[in-house]
């Protein structure tokens, strides 16, 4: 069976999050702050208007691998950024390749600068985390980004990620030069044991 986000009994609240899928309506929000060039820099596609935005999200499906992550405000609750999470394959030799399906998960984020350093996408991460190896029963997640994407790497570390490689040269930003990569990666066994008093 294939592990899915439908799987789980959303919302889920943390300390100070909830979480929740993400669905068509919550684009102008993410639109909002992934439009900043501060965010644009680092995520996969950056386009010009909110309709190609909104086509470009729906037609790759994210709409279905995205949570939403919110806060609670004196007007209601808002939507401060997304974690994406994203089910797949891991390699298997050809007799046991039927076992290697749907056990691990690729994760990346998006976060509304306004509300960075104060721990929220820490917090919203582990959480995600812990749905990965609690609710969807993955072995593994992983995480990629650019060298020069200081914050995500942090909070790859920071929740406990290890560094897997260092990809030189692997990754076409839109300026047009070629970039250096970092893989990370946790195992259900890491992860448990980090969570350990």
């Amino acid at each position: 069976m294939t592990a899915s986000l439908a799987e789980v009994r959303w919302p889920i609240t943390t300390a100070r999050l909830t979480l929740r899928r993400l669905v068509e309506q919550d684009l102008e929000a993410t639109w909002s702050y992934r439009r900043l060039p501060e965010v644009s820099e680092w995520i996969t596609a950056a386009p010009e208007d909110f309709e190609t935005y909104k086509t470009q999200f729906l037609e790759s499906g994210k709409i279905d691998r995205d949570i939403a992550v919110e806060i609670e405000t004196a007007q209601g609750p808002r939507l401060i950024g997304t974690v994406m999470l994203y089910v797949k394959d891991a390699w298997g030799q050809r007799e046991v390749v039927e076992q290697a399906k749907s056990v691990e998960a690729e994760l990346g984020w998006s976060f509304n600068p306004q509300f960075t350093g104060q721990g929220y996408a820490t917090e919203a991460v582990s959480e995600v985390l812990r749905i990965c190896f609690e609710d969807l029963k993955l072995r593994r997640v992983v995480a990629e980004c650019f060298t020069a994407n200081v914050p995500s790497f942090n909070l790859m570390e920071r929740v406990g990620m290890r560094r897997e490689s260092h990809q030189k040269a692997s990754g076409l930003h839109r300026s047009g030069q070629w970039l250096d990569g970092y893989s990370y990666a946790i195992l259900k066994d890491e992860w448990a044991q980090r969570r350990r008093p």
